[in-house]
């Protein structure tokens, strides 16, 4: 997973709420298990969007969701809420789900609109959106998801982190426990 650290991009609002996993990658373009090739298909009925409103990536569990958009090559989706096991797909594949109070998504929708090529800034280390001079938020992210992304660490990869406390542990255990190896 690549790191995550500073984003600077064009947004692109999207002014639907309950955008469902149906709509960010619809179910004939789901015949690969691959993370790759689906952006072509994400959006594919209202393309090219990336800015979300209220319950963002509701609908089934498909991981297939977060792929496409990170095939699209978006890194960050800011929106007021999210569906959960999105919000906890986006994360795992190296995407930042936002989540901002409602007038604040406005504002950033509205100057996304109004000033279409002005550039956004994501700074995850301090944990802030700068819109141009005109817009800034802090936003919240827990602890250890900003450290996996930070580092471009999966699930595999924070484990990896622990390798030595774990190989620790199985020595120790072995010596207490040696019926079970």
């Amino acid at each position: 997973m690549d790191k995550f650290i500073k984003l600077n991009g064009i947004a692109a609002p999207l002014r639907m709420i309950n955008v469902d996993t149906d709509i960010i990658i619809p179910k004939q373009f789901l015949k690969t298990i691959k993370r790759s090739g689906l952006g072509i298909h994400a959006f594919h009925d209202i393309r090219y969007n990336e800015d979300g409103s209220e319950n963002f990536g509701c609908g089934s569990s498909r991981e297939h969701a977060p792929w496409a958009i990170l095939d699209m090559g978006i890194r960050c989706i800011i929106a007021p809420s999210f569906a959960d096991i999105f919000y906890n797909n986006s994360f795992k594949n190296g995407i930042l789900p936002i989540a901002l109070p409602q007038d604040q998504v406005d504002q950033l929708m509205e100057e996304a609109e109004n000033n279409p090529d002005a550039p956004m800034e994501i700074d995850l280390e301090n944990q802030t959106i700068k819109r141009g001079n005109k817009l800034s938020f802090d936003f919240e992210v827990d602890p250890a998801r900003k450290h996996s992304l930070l580092n471009g660490l999966d699930d595999i990869g924070l484990t990896l982190e622990k390798k030595a406390h774990i190989a620790e542990f199985e020595t120790t255990d072995k010596q207490k426990r040696s019926w079970l190896y």
